[in-house]
């Protein structure tokens, strides 16, 4: 029986161009990029065309720019951190939002331990921050503001033009964490205007473990890797020269056919969201109806348990996933679902379903087929369906 990846968000897999230029370059291209030789300049060669590849994707005009990273943690970690400590002496102050991903949340937290202070702004029932709101958060010894371009659990874009209008005009630093969001939707760092951009790799098909912050020239960051002066002395450490090339091949799919990406995932999306409505009663769809993610559906099925329902569709060879892969395992509910006013049991009930270029409208429509069982035999088994009834 074939198997249906419907959790696209916790990896993609690789394009086959992305494989075959990985596989290239680990056959020919072993050297230092810092080296002073021959194989030091061919591997500076293709450290810098993936470079610019990358940088065409994000709309930055100057691909030295752009920092390579391990992932998308340690990106947002380096902007959330770096700028924290190169601006103590001015402010100890942070707004950000209650809808973060677990690495700025966990930054935050960090940084709360050496007496920074943390503001975190609500969000409307469809998790979009108001940027009048981070407006009114913000102080005197405000020192970043980090708000991501779109959640990672319910698909909900954010305003980023606006706030980043509001801290332009307070000359304050700007982090957004746009892992879900580069290489899927157009991202443009200069019409967004943010100061630092956080992204990864395995998001838009490329291979996981490499990533990439956008830190706008004038930013002030201190390093959080202590060593060499890689990556224009923002990350020390030999790069992963081999993860790198196949991320710029990823760039380069990723402008290349991102429209047609869009459209197809967009189909999919709507057919989704009907089916599970004509299919499935009591439940919530989770997110904004327009200004979301088209490759992300985040449904919260009443009286029943996310995990249980997991399980049961992986024995029918459907993956999909409760919540992020990096906050899986995690007892409690979901902070997005609940800043969002779902309650505790509802949150528990939620289906992250994520989709992708391969994904077919019969993997779809299998999907609704086997869930409407799924749900059918878990309810029936459920003290609080039951007690609906």
């Amino acid at each position: 029986m074939k198997t249906i990846n419907l959790d696209y968000l916790s990896a993609n897999p690789l394009l086959p161009e992305v494989q075959e230029a990985m596989i290239k370059a680990i056959r020919t291209n072993y050297g230092n990029p810092s080296s002073p030789h021959q194989l030091g300049d061919q591997a500076h060669e293709a450290l810098e065309q993936a470079r610019e590849s990358v940088a065409r994707l994000i709309h930055c005009p100057k691909p030295q720019e752009i920092v390579f990273t391990s992932g998308g943690t340690e990106a947002i970690n380096t902007a959330i951190k770096g700028v924290a400590l190169a601006q103590a002496k001015k402010g100890r102050h942070i707004v950000t939002s209650n809808i973060e991903h677990n690495a700025v949340l966990r930054s935050l937290r960090r940084l709360r331990m050496m007496d920074f202070q943390v503001t975190s702004v609500g969000v409307d029932e469809y998790g979009r921050v108001d940027p009048e709101e981070v407006a009114r958060a913000i102080r005197e010894d405000t020192i970043l503001v980090t708000v991501m371009h779109s959640n990672n659990e319910i698909g909900t874009l954010q305003p980023i033009e606006e706030i980043a209008r509001i801290t332009r005009e307070k000359k304050i630093p700007f982090h957004c964490d746009a892992v879900t969001s580069v290489g899927v939707i157009p991202v443009d760092v200069q019409k967004l205007g943010v100061d630092l951009l956080s992204f990864s790799a395995n998001q838009f098909y490329g291979p996981s473990g490499v990533g990439g912050l956008y830190i706008r020239s004038g930013t002030v960051l201190w390093p959080l890797l202590d060593g060499g002066v890689q990556e224009n002395n923002k990350r020390a450490g030999t790069e992963n020269l081999i993860g790198i090339i196949g991320m710029g091949a990823a760039a380069e799919a990723a402008v290349r056919d991102m429209e047609d990406r869009i459209r197809h995932c967009r189909r999919l999306k709507e057919r989704l969201i009907r089916g599970l409505k004509e299919n499935i009663e009591d439940i919530f769809i989770n997110g904004h109806p327009e200004l979301s993610l088209p490759n992300l559906v985040s449904v919260s099925i009443r009286y029943i348990e996310g995990e249980g329902i997991v399980l049961m569709l992986d024995e029918e060879n459907i993956l999909v996933s409760t919540r992020s892969a990096c906050a899986a395992g995690a007892l409690q509910a979901s902070h997005v679902l609940l800043a969002i006013g779902r309650d505790f049991a509802d949150a528990q009930g939620t289906l992250v379903i994520t989709f992708g270029r391969e994904t077919s409208e019969a993997d779809i429509d299998r999907f609704l087929e086997v869930l409407k069982k799924v749900v059918r035999t878990l309810r029936d088994m459920s003290p609080l369906y039951n007690k609906k009834k």
